[in-house]
């Protein structure tokens, strides 16, 4: 089981990746530093990884999951709704490649501001 931990201001959250190519590329393009931007309760950021549309790309996700953004070439965090949500879905502005899931509370990332510096890094298992 690979895990990660996600840090942004006074926000920790680790996370599990799944076993699929998008995980894979995340997992080998660690450590990322960025800048977070936010989308309604959802932060997102570019990173160094360049990925297609995967077949199971999803539409809608869970609260906690992670996704891939290929329009964006971006890592996406899923803690509520967004401006594109009908109803109680969580939805992106896009398909996404779902490639993790924050193990705990994914709401802590409500704290995290525009702007904010996060780093992704593996963490120990």
């Amino acid at each position: 089981m690979r895990k990660i931990r996600i840090t942004a201001e006074k926000v920790t959250a680790a996370a599990v990746l799944h076993n699929n190519s998008t995980a894979d590329a995340i997992w080998d393009a660690l450590p990322i530093e960025a800048r977070v931007n936010t989308w309604g309760e959802e932060i997102y950021f570019g990173i160094p990884v360049y990925l297609d549309e995967a077949d199971d790309a999803r539409a809608t996700v869970d609260m906690g999951h992670l996704g891939y953004w290929p329009s964006g070439h971006a890592f996406c965090i899923f803690f509520g709704l967004t401006p594109a949500s009908r109803g109680n879905e969580i939805r992106p502005a896009s398909a996404v490649n779902v490639f993790g899931r924050i193990e705990g509370d994914a709401t802590v990332f409500k704290h995290v501001n525009e702007g904010a510096r996060i780093a992704i890094e593996k963490a120990e298992t």
